[in-house]
């Protein structure tokens, strides 16, 4: 009898898929590329400002023309990874060109080169993302997709929170020796450029997925489809909800807490992010995406009410929390939603232009929290977000 149960449990294992070893690849890549660059990002404002002398407004300017370009190269990328039928090329270039930067940060001894590197970090990360989206997409079967783009968001952010934590530990431990922190935030860069190259493999290419000539067209746009467009038109509402994340520091801030504890914030919101990203991407795959997507957008609803109305340091958690989780349950469901929707060979311009449109969206919404927190105040911006939270929620219930 145990014969035949251990018979059957290994039969039941064996029938049961499993996530690609390419997606498993590609969460460490992520993971090793955020450590990196958190680990650099989390201190190179201050670095500007204290070390350089350079002002917080060309601070600003560069990080707004480094995000921008970012998002204005992912539509190129992918709709080249379309062109070309290769997906991993431009990942793996992506990468290389943010692991190259990665040396001059701590070399670097002025404004010029550090805007440099910043510039050319960012173009790496818009000319990988949408490739490497699409890839996720063309190696995984479609009963897996919700779990794998969450799994590989999740493991992204244990990046995410990982990179300022080391950072931190780092500078306590050199007596804030910037340049010492930096050097040793090349070492993952590189890490996550072997992973890629060594154990991420594409797939042959179908007949559905040939080549395209020209991506970007209009006749094959229009390809992409009514459902393709309606949950675009979806995502750039909700991301009017989702302003930028500072605005939870300055929340924090306005509370009185100390900068130095300011990192806390993002910590515990990447923590509640990498915890959920996977289970609610697996639940997508069992009972539908758009009853887990419902629940995220409910989530923010509630994170944006709790921070508008709950006083106190138990308000700011939970909201914090609630806001963390909501991204878990919605960045990665957008992400399968995006690769259900799409045409294969076509997916890795829809997933440039989800990127470059709710980048936009984004950048929207955070001018109009901004106005809205000097105008009315911050109950006004998160009252706000819970109604486009709201919004996009009725949305959802009423398209199919």
């Amino acid at each position: 009898m145990r014969s035949a149960e251990k018979t059957e449990q290994g039969s039941t294992a064996k029938a049961l898929p499993k996530i690609p070893r390419s997606v498993w690849a590609l969460g460490f890549v992520s993971l090793f590329m955020d450590i990196s660059s958190e680990m650099i990002h989390a201190l190179l404002p201050l670095y500007m400002v204290t070390v350089l002398g350079t002002s917080v407004v060309a601070v600003g300017f560069i990080e707004g023309i480094a995000e921008a370009t970012a998002s204005i190269t992912k539509v190129f990328s992918g709709a080249l990874s379309d062109r070309l039928g290769k997906r991993k090329l431009l990942t793996v270039l992506g990468y290389g060109l943010a692991a190259l930067t990665k040396p001059v940060f701590p070399m670097a001894s002025g404004l010029e080169w550090l805007t440099a590197a910043r510039f050319v970090d960012r173009i790496g990360k818009g000319i990988r993302g949408a490739p490497r989206d699409a890839l996720v997409a063309d190696v995984t079967p479609p009963e897996l997709r919700g779990a794998a783009f969450g799994l590989r968001q999740a493991l992204d952010t244990v990046g995410a929170f990982l990179g300022p934590l080391l950072a931190i530990a780092l500078m306590w431990l050199t007596a804030s020796q910037f340049q010492t922190v930096f050097w040793v935030a090349v070492i993952p860069a590189f890490i996550a450029v072997y992973i890629l190259v060594a154990f991420v493999r594409e797939p042959e290419a179908s007949p559905a997925a040939r080549p395209l000539r020209s991506p970007l067209a209009l006749d094959e746009l229009v390809r992409l489809g009514p459902a393709y467009w309606r949950l675009i038109g979806l995502a750039m509402v909700f991301t009017l909800a989702r302003f930028s994340e500072a605005f939870l520091l300055l929340r924090a801030q306005d509370m009185g807490l100390a900068p130095l504890w300011a990192p806390a914030v993002l910590v515990l919101m990447a923590l509640a992010y990498s915890l959920s990203a996977y289970p609610a991407g697996a639940l997508s795959d069992r009972v539908g995406r758009r009853g887990v997507l419902m629940f995220g957008l409910g989530l923010l609803a509630a994170a944006d009410l709790l921070l508008a109305l709950l006083p106190g340091w138990a308000g700011l958690a939970l909201g914090v929390a609630a806001w963390g989780l909501h991204l878990g349950f919605t960045q990665g469901i957008f992400a399968a939603l995006i690769a259900d929707s799409a045409p294969a060979n076509l997916r890795g311009t829809a997933f440039g232009l989800f990127n470059l449109l709710t980048g936009v969206a984004l950048l929207v919404a955070s001018v109009v929290a901004g106005l809205l927190w000097d105008g009315a105040g911050f109950q006004a911006t998160f009252l706000v977000g819970a109604g486009f939270a709201g919004a996009t929620l009725l949305g959802v219930m009423l398209l199919r």
